[in-house]
C-alpha cells in the first residue's frame, strides 16, 4: 500500500484506525474537511502494521496519525493542525 502525499506539504500521512473507534472517524473526516489526502490502516485486520506501530510509539491506543516520522496519538485537533501547518 502505497501512502498519500498531501499536496501544500508534500507530507506522507497514515491514518491507524479501526472501524468501530469514533476518535478515528473525525481524525479521517478532519482530514477530509481539509483536503488532505492519507492512507488508511485497519489495525483491526493488519496485525503487522499494528505491531510496527506500537513498536515505534510504544502506544495501543488509536488513532495513532502518522505525519512523515512524527506520530500523534489520539484526535487532537490543535496538535494536528499545528503537525500540518493548517491555520
Amino acid at each position: 500500500m502505497s501512502a498519500a502525499k498531501t499536496k501544500e506539504a508534500n507530507k506522507e500521512i497514515k491514518v491507524y484506525s479501526s472501524p468501530m473507534c469514533s476518535s478515528c472517524e473525525k481524525a479521517k473526516a478532519f482530514l477530509k474537511e481539509n483536503n488532505i489526502a492519507f492512507t488508511e490502516i485497519d489495525v483491526s485486520k493488519d496485525r503487522k502494521a499494528a505491531m510496527e506501530v506500537v513498536s515505534k510509539t510504544g502506544q495501543m491506543s488509536i488513532p495513532i496519525i502518522q505525519i512523515d516520522e512524527k506520530y500523534l496519538v489520539g484526535f487532537d485537533k490543535g496538535a494536528l493542525k499545528g503537525a500540518l501547518g493548517i491555520n
